[in-house]
């Protein structure tokens, strides 16, 4: 994990004590307002179950006084012993004072609350502002409100149990069902494909495309596929010697042709060379662009139509937030998408754009970029991108 890492999703956390301080207050006040209405008390303990305290029998003390003491000679002090064992009435006492005070503490503590739909507005309003000034899109905050609630309304909660673990569990739920939603697996879907698979990468300038693509190559290398790469950027100054330090790096072919030259037949040639050379892989690189340019979205739907690629990936920054949610649901009404990898989340605070992104768009995120160097990309599991958000692995 990239050194920055340590600060990953810092802010969502804090945001998120809002909602858990909410919740605790509120489960408060409707405890107290229990107790004030006549909760149990010890005192209502049955009477059978209080310790009888016996009182003291005068004629057996006589008896006892008259004894001889033993091995003693007359007008001698007798020794007690150090310890006097415990007869059958103390021991029974002793018994029933243990067990009236735990039936005393269990009242107390084994009492249940219900929560009520109006216990939840205050804590479902302080999640839905921790949500929105996370990045996390409106819709989707709405629907983890909705989640969350859903889940908590008509919960019984023991009176003495942790409310802030109960929010957590709650809101974790919420969110590893969402993010479960349209979830694809990347190696699967490699391991099943006809080959060679054909992967077509897009997105606006400067996000982090090109190296997020050596960043796949890289990971299907350590799957013991093979993998060529296509110069489809020929539009940018510079953008083909990017890919091809990346190819030299890792030891990977690049087609290309010349700046300026038709992206869709680089492509293609990259293609026709896979199959010629029994390659896995192939990933290709196209022009930053942004769904407002008509000439380039034009360019781009010729290149689906002549490559046919088998997933089309988005690829944006996590620190872009609501911003990078917007443009990936825009390109995706434009030309359709398969999913998305989203870049630089190792300095990503928020959390809110790997939250919404796939909700909105419909389609999975399958990577997230969490620092420079080729190993540092992270397959997307729900289960990976909850735990840290909610602090329970680290960064």
């Amino acid at each position: 994990m990239a050194r920055g890492a340590k600060g990953l999703f810092n802010r969502f956390k804090e945001k998120l004590s809002g909602f858990k301080e909410a919740l605790s207050a509120k489960v408060a006040e409707k405890v107290s307002a229990k107790g004030s209405k006549g909760a149990a008390q010890p005192e209502e303990i049955e009477a059978e179950d209080r310790p009888a305290l016996e009182a003291p029998d005068a004629g057996r003390m006589d008896s006892k006084a008259k004894e001889p003491k033993m091995g003693a000679s007359s007008g001698s002090a007798t020794k007690e012993p150090l310890a006097k064992p415990l007869d059958n009435g103390e021991t029974k006492n002793k018994k029933g004072r243990f067990s009236f005070l735990q039936k005393a503490k269990t009242l107390v503590f084994e009492q249940e609350i219900i929560l009520e739909e109006k216990d939840l507005e205050e804590p479902m309003w302080a999640l839905e502002m921790a949500l929105m000034e996370s990045d996390v899109a409106l819709p989707v905050a709405e629907e983890i409100v909705r989640e969350v609630k859903s889940d908590l309304v008509g919960k019984k909660k023991k009176i003495g149990s942790d409310t802030g673990q109960l929010a957590e569990d709650s809101l974790r739920n919420a969110l590893i069902t969402l993010l479960s939603k349209n979830h694809l697996d990347f190696d699967e879907y490699i391991r099943a494909k006809d080959k060679p698979v054909k992967i077509l990468f897009v997105g606006v300038n400067g996000t982090g495309k090109t190296t997020s693509i050596a960043k796949v190559a890289k990971y299907l290398m350590d799957q013991s596929y093979s993998v060529v790469l296509a110069a489809g950027d020929t539009f940018r100054a510079g953008a083909i010697e990017q890919l091809e330090v990346h190819g030299n790096n890792l030891g990977l072919k690049v087609v290309k042709h010349k700046t300026g030259g038709d992206p869709a037949a680089v492509i293609f040639d990259a293609i026709e060379y896979a199959r010629a050379h029994n390659k896995d892989v192939v990933l290709a690189d196209t022009a930053g662009r942004l769904h407002t340019n008509i000439n380039l979205m034009d360019q781009m739907r010729k290149i689906v139509r002549v490559t046919t690629p088998d997933l089309l990936i988005f690829v944006d920054e996590a620190i872009a937030g609501n911003d990078a949610v917007e443009r990936a649901r825009l390109f995706n009404e434009s030309v359709p998408i398969d999913g998305s990898i989203l870049t630089k989340t190792d300095a990503d605070a928020k959390g809110g754009s790997a939250i919404s992104i796939a909700y909105i768009t419909g389609k999975p995120v399958l990577f997230l970029g969490v620092g420079q160097t080729y190993p540092d990309l992270v397959k997307f599991e729900p289960e990976w991108l909850v735990n840290r958000l909610m602090g329970e692995a680290e960064a």
